[in-house]
């Protein structure tokens, strides 16, 4: 199965693509995609563009996006959610299922905490996908998301397994 992460940004929206057999989990490519432009739909599109190039290169079987938080700034919620609105229109433009994980499972599902740093973060992504050069912290996010749903995916094909077995 092969994982799309992506960790939702209006001027730097993280990605990573992994790769997963049975418990393995393998780095295939990650970045940052940068906005341009001067207006929101500008940077927007921008985004969009970005992100489906991205989607059509690497073929990935289904997506995972960071869920928004809302903080004090609501002008800069609204701005974020807009991104994040790129983020699952993309994948799912595609055919793909999205996983939508809060900040605090994905820490946990890599870390062990939900109240990691960024640091931690990418130590823990490093540690597991052995070798990959990693584009930064926003890409580090986003194989930390790729991660993450592929943990809830194998532990959902564990449990319906078993309730296959059980009805049986």
């Amino acid at each position: 199965m092969r994982v799309l992460g992506i960790d939702p940004g209006l001027r730097n929206l993280g990605w990573g693509v992994i790769d997963v057999a049975g418990s393995r989990l393998t780095h295939v490519a990650n970045g940052v995609c940068r906005s341009d432009g001067d207006d929101l739909s500008e940077r927007l599109l921008s985004l969009f563009n970005q992100l489906s190039e991205i989607v059509a290169r690497f073929v990935p079987d289904t997506a995972a996006v960071e869920q928004t938080f809302v903080n004090k700034d609501g002008a800069g919620t609204l701005k974020l959610g807009q991104a994040r609105g790129i983020a699952m229109l993309v994948p799912a433009r595609a055919g793909l299922s999205i996983g939508e994980y809060a900040p605090n499972t994905v820490k946990k599902a890599v870390v062990g905490v939900g109240h990691a740093d960024k640091g931690q973060i990418g130590h823990m992504v490093r540690l597991q996908l052995p070798g990959a050069e990693i584009a930064g912290a926003d890409a580090a996010d986003a194989l930390a998301i790729a991660i993450c749903h592929a943990h809830h995916a194998q532990s959902a094909g564990r449990l319906d397994a078993a309730l296959k077995r059980a009805s049986a």
